[in-house]
């Protein structure tokens, strides 16, 4: 495993702990079950077009033919102990398309206000890995969570270079990007069991990528957590308008976010005095949480369970702090 980018102790056998307040940056190496992180101190648009069109499934159950989900792991932290989620399908509009996202809710029975977390999915366009992220923060945490859809259809793109150009187009464009995020965000406020004052964006690839930008678009969100993201963006001034922590977690290996653009993002986190956290770990590669990622399938890619796990527990770790 190459050598961190900036300097900092070492830390356990394995591990490398490295940066100082207000930012952490850990390095973990595959073999490692323990990460310590240095204790960063407390920090401090558009929307859809007309109101959003519901599709829900009779008995709100996910998708048809994909019922209620029940737990299929302990829960893993909230402290709302929701026994199961239920899903439906909402139809809205953004950008001048027409989106399908999937919103999960605690199977409870209460009727309290929840912290929200907007989900935002792969490359190629929402799948059952970002729907199942949905269920599950909805399951295990208690919380109310939308998966978005910013390609349109609800469904992944399956011409690559269709999916590329796409997301070219949101890459170089972050003010349209903040608009498709933000599409998202109005339709997790509208659930009347969201806490607009507690929400968060969660995504992975791209996805990580567009929750980012929703932050540097001074979005109002307590945490953003980026998995397997890209990291750059073409404005790396705004990140002086991020209002909430920001959690990176990166595969070493990962080729498509090579080692100059992790330090491009601590350099930009810096500047714009932002709460950060940057863990790298040893072993994976890019979309290292997809059980169906595989190099036979897209060099570069693979699911790497060890980093699946910790990255999820590192992301519940802040949502108990920031909610």
């Amino acid at each position: 495993m190459g050598a961190p980018s900036v300097n900092g102790p070492e830390g356990a056998a394995g591990t490398v702990v490295v940066g100082a307040p207000p930012a952490a940056v850990v390095v973990v190496d595959v073999r490692a079950e323990e990460v310590g992180v240095g204790a960063p101190p407390e920090l401090q648009a558009a929307s859809t077009k007309g109101a959003p069109m519901t599709k829900a499934n009779p008995n709100c159950s996910r998708r048809p033919g994909l019922p209620r989900i029940a737990a299929s792991i302990a829960a893993t932290g909230g402290g709302y102990g929701a026994p199961m989620a239920t899903s439906r399908d909402i139809t809205y509009e953004a950008d001048g398309r027409t989106m399908i996202g999937t919103l999960a809710l605690p199977d409870d029975g209460g009727d309290d206000l929840r912290p929200g977390v907007l989900v935002c999915h792969e490359g190629p366009g929402l799948d059952d890995h970002a729907r199942d992220r949905a269920a599950r923060i909805a399951d295990e945490l208690g919380y109310v969570a939308f998966a978005l859809d910013y390609h349109g259809g609800g469904q992944p793109v399956t011409d690559r270079d269709q999916m590329m150009g796409r997301i070219g187009e949101l890459r170089s464009d972050p003010a349209r990007a903040f608009a498709v995020g933000t599409a998202g965000l109005d339709i997790l406020r509208a659930e009347p069991r969201t806490d607009p004052a507690r929400l968060a964006a969660i995504g992975f690839c791209f996805g990580g990528t567009l929750s980012l930008e929703l932050a540097r678009g001074g979005a109002d969100l307590k945490a953003v957590v980026g998995f397997h993201s890209g990291l750059s963006t073409v404005h790396p001034e705004d990140a002086r308008n991020i209002t909430g922590k920001v959690l990176a977690l990166i595969g070493a290996d990962d080729p498509m976010v090579h080692a100059e653009e992790r330090r491009a993002f601590e350099e930009e986190m810096r500047a714009g005095g932002v709460d950060w956290q940057l863990h790298v770990h040893g072993g994976a590669v890019h979309s290292f949480t997809n059980k169906l990622a595989s190099p036979d399938t897209f060099p570069g890619i693979a699911y790497h369970e060890a980093t699946d796990r910790r990255s999820w527990r590192a992301m519940v770790d802040l949502f108990e702090e920031v909610f």
